[in-house]
């Protein structure tokens, strides 16, 4: 029986060279073993391909992948708002730049901005950056970002998953996905960086889950 990571690094395989055919990698270990033959078979016609490395290592990035010039590519589904830009260069962050990114991550229901931690920025773009190596070229959607406190209980009285002590409140999480690419594996890869807390978050609708990314302390949790 293939290993869980095996068949989460197939997914983004077969994800980044279009096998995929627009649908979503599979939710679960079961499923996806199921399936098995079909990749297999899928992977066995796209002879050309070559495996990506191991999926996680992260850490093995050299250092030329963190000092190129960083640029993100943001939506954010709650405003209908897409940022495409530059926001770090020569070992310097762009004011401009980052007011902007800023503004998108605010609490889009309360209103208000505040600055965001710049090593979430970090996580983010790297996120993006490593995937791309792959041929994924998807924004990144921002779910929630900064929230006043307002905002925060608001979530947890309707029972929607936020923590009292959230550290969406200080600008130092957010809630992402990227489409067609399944939440475990881009949760895996996040958690792979090493820079805070992940928590995974499943849910069975067509766009599926969220993964949650802050800079807290390392840590993972499903929710």
């Amino acid at each position: 029986m293939p290993s869980r990571r095996s068949i989460l690094k197939k997914s983004l395989l077969l994800t980044a060279s279009g096998l995929f055919m627009g649908l979503r990698a599979p939710a679960t270990l079961a499923q996806a073993t199921q399936e098995g033959g079909a990749l297999k078979e899928s992977a066995a016609k796209s002879s050309q391909l070559t495996p990506p490395p191991d999926l996680f290592d992260s850490q093995a990035l050299d250092l030329d992948f963190w000092l190129k010039p960083r640029t993100l590519d943001l939506v954010r589904p709650a405003s209908g708002e897409r940022v495409q830009l530059l926001y770090w260069k020569d070992g310097e962050m762009l004011d401009s730049a980052y007011q902007q990114v800023c503004h998108l991550l605010r609490d889009v229901n309360g209103k208000q901005a505040a600055a965001i931690d710049p090593k979430l920025l970090e996580t983010l773009w790297a996120t993006q950056a490593f995937i791309a190596r792959f041929g994924m070229t998807k924004p990144l959607e921002i779910l929630s970002g900064y929230r006043t406190a307002a905002s925060n209980q608001r979530l947890i009285e309707e029972g929607i998953p936020a923590a009292r002590k959230s550290l969406h409140l200080e600008g130092r999480a957010a809630d992402i996905r990227i489409s067609q690419l399944h939440e475990e594996v881009l949760g895996e890869l996040i958690q792979s960086f090493r820079q805070g807390g992940v928590g995974f978050y499943y849910r069975p609708s067509a766009k599926g889950g969220w993964i949650h990314t802050d800079t807290g302390l390392q840590r993972k949790w499903k929710g």
